[in-house]
């Protein structure tokens, strides 16, 4: 496989922040819809965007949830959404879509990690459904609003956490084999930076690039599900069982965590391309190894496992982009 993840030497690393990925950029006039855009790193990216000029809008499945998120921040609106039922994601899109706004920037951020099993309304399992399938489907639904913008970017926020499990395209939905959270997660991460191949192939003739990203491991509200072993297993609690702070455990500051996903946004190094992955502001290599402290396993940006996922996305969301056909 010929790879793209080749880095830029952006002049970014870890420490950097969102405030300072955007530095001067002027987005009057630009649109952005994030997703998770009132928690964490979303909420952190809906800021800063805002704070640019940029109108945003961020759905929610708890609106009321949301309204107090964001409250005094500008240039935010909400609407509902719940990324694990269909119609709700129907209609959201449709509400978007008749106000005939342009879509310059969508971020697909909200996600949930290591959840205990549970089943959207189709069958099929919350962290695939929340973190992929929702995502394919609303990506899909705003694909003409993504046009109007004649220049527009799809960002897919994966994980260091793909490295756990490609996608099982036998049984994604752990309907045979035996649960595992952490391989869910993985699964879902995975088919989150597949996703970004897809988008990109599919969109580049019409200017609109796709980009996934690993934001790096920061404390945000992701990590509700976890217990104390899985704080152990992540490096944030120490042997006594004792949480680490920030510094501690060597994490980013949602600051830090969220200025990839800007980065992946806004940021003119990326022009001309797409349908790579990132992480600390710059283009991360192959991972040859799991003994590789960084960068991305080649399971999640080859094209052809791409189109795989594409088609099985397909049929299981019986949805289809309007612009047609991906092919390899």
């Amino acid at each position: 496989m010929t790879s793209n993840q080749i880095p830029l030497r952006t002049g970014f690393n870890a420490t950097t922040t969102a405030a300072a990925v955007l530095g001067a950029h002027d987005l009057s006039g630009m649109t952005a819809v994030i997703t998770g855009g009132y928690s964490g790193l979303g909420l952190e990216a809906a800021r800063v965007l805002a704070g640019a000029g940029a109108s945003v809008v961020v759905p929610a499945r708890d609106v009321a949830r949301a309204a107090a998120a964001v409250r005094g921040i500008k240039r935010i609106e909400l609407a509902e959404l719940d990324l694990m039922d269909a119609a709700s994601i129907d209609a959201f899109a449709e509400g978007f879509l008749a106000s005939g706004r342009p879509l310059h920037m969508l971020l697909n951020s909200a996600g949930i990690m290591a959840a205990p099993l549970r089943r959207d309304s189709r069958g099929y399992e919350s962290q695939f459904s929340t973190n992929h399938l929702g995502h394919f489907q609303l990506t899909a639904r705003l694909w003409p609003a993504l046009l109007r913008a004649n220049g527009a970017r799809v960002v897919s926020v994966s994980s260091l956490g793909h490295r756990l499990s490609a996608v099982d395209f036998d049984d994604p939905n752990f309907e045979r084999r035996p649960y595992d959270k952490w391989i869910a997660y993985g699964q879902s991460k995975t088919a989150n930076a597949l996703f970004a191949v897809g988008v990109d192939r599919l969109g580049k003739a019409e200017n609109i690039r796709a980009f996934s990203l690993h934001p790096g491991s920061i404390f945000t509200p992701l990590s509700r599900h976890l217990d104390i072993e899985d704080y152990r297993r992540v490096g944030a609690a120490d042997a006594e069982g004792n949480l680490l702070s920030t510094e501690q455990a060597g994490f980013k500051t949602v600051e830090q965590g969220a200025a990839t996903l800007v980065w992946c946004a806004v940021s003119h190094q990326l022009d001309g391309m797409g349908g790579v992955y990132c992480e600390d502001c710059d283009i991360a290599p192959l991972a040859m190894s799991e003994s590789d402290k960084g960068g991305v396993r080649s399971w999640a940006v080859d094209p052809e496992l791409a189109l795989h996922l594409w088609t099985v996305s397909e049929q299981l969301t019986g949805t289809h982009f309007p612009a047609g056909q991906y092919a390899c």
